[in-house]
């Protein structure tokens, strides 16, 4: 028997619905709605006009926006899952909290054997010239698994060098990218060593999820070894002009050394052969079990 029952117009309603859940998410985790819209690709009158419960907005774009506000879908659009203020509250402090904290909380959230979340990825950290680079291709040789460098990874997928991709997107587009491309080689890889750039630190978030899916490796050599590396790569910028580069390197590395303190392990670079770095960063491996463990 056909339904007769008088046709019911729920539109304004999901609407509004929706419109209120969205505010609510994006304002406990404190993005100003042009980030959401970077995030997500979606232009800032469009989310103007979607907090605002008018006009309509179609399934894949509302989908970038959850996914912008780190939500899947149906807590935007179900009748049956409000959002609980709570737990966004506490979202938006846990993404403020310094990444100690933060993996103080993942360990008693998830009170699983850390090394098990990592695999068998490794990541080497430290500024430019530290020897990452070379050190990761050599390790990834000895021990048979993939080396990757981020920032070759990140000109790969966007096909434009990393000047280019942060003159296009800014700084903040850039580190969503650079996001993206972690939880990429993370999700593919159980068995990888990884090279990133040497702010990634400076983005508690980021870092975060760094340390938590990789073991660490701080790459670390002297002041005027990182200059002379640097320059030896073609790239005098830090010397040429610039009589304070190294007192300005100094305190970038007093800066960031409690961060790159943070891994879990150090090889110091200066003074040293590459097969000298090389046996100690893979004796490090070795004791540490980072390829397999238990």
């Amino acid at each position: 028997m056909p339904d007769t029952r008088p046709f019911q117009d729920n539109g304004p309603e999901l609407l509004g619905r929706i419109a209120k859940r969205v505010a609510q998410a994006r304002k406990a985790r404190g993005l100003p709605r042009r980030v959401v819209s970077e995030m997500s690709d979606v232009s800032p009158r469009y989310l103007a006009q979607l907090e605002a419960g008018e006009g309509n907005i179609s399934i894949r774009l509302l989908a970038r926006v959850a996914a912008a506000l780190d939500l899947p879908v149906d807590q935007l659009l179900g009748n049956d899952t409000p959002l609980d203020h709570q737990a966004l509250g506490i979202a938006a402090l846990f993404a403020q909290a310094p990444v100690e904290m933060q993996q103080e909380v993942r360990g008693l959230l998830a009170p699983q054997n850390p090394s098990l979340l990592r695999a068998g990825r490794i990541c080497l950290i430290g500024l430019r010239g530290a020897g990452k680079s070379t050190l990761g291709k050599l390790a990834g040789e000895a021990l048979g698994v993939p080396f990757i460098e981020l920032g070759k990874q990140i000109e790969a997928e966007t096909d434009m060098p990393l000047a280019e991709v942060m003159a296009l997107y800014g700084l903040d587009g850039y580190r969503r990218i650079e996001a993206e491309a972690l939880e990429r080689v993370s999700a593919k890889y159980d068995r990888v060593v990884l090279a990133v750039a040497g702010g990634i630190v400076a983005e508690p978030a980021i870092y975060a999820r760094l340390l938590a899916q990789f073991h660490t490796v701080w790459i670390k050599t002297s002041p005027p070894e990182h200059m002379q590396r640097v320059r030896a790569q073609g790239d005098v910028r830090p010397m040429q002009g610039n009589p304070a580069a190294m007192r300005q390197l100094h305190e970038l590395l007093s800066l960031r050394a409690p961060l790159y303190d943070q891994a879990e392990a150090q090889v110091d670079t200066a003074g040293c052969t590459e097969h000298s770095s090389l046996s100690d960063l893979l004796a490090i491996i070795k004791a540490r079990g980072f390829l397999d463990p238990s």
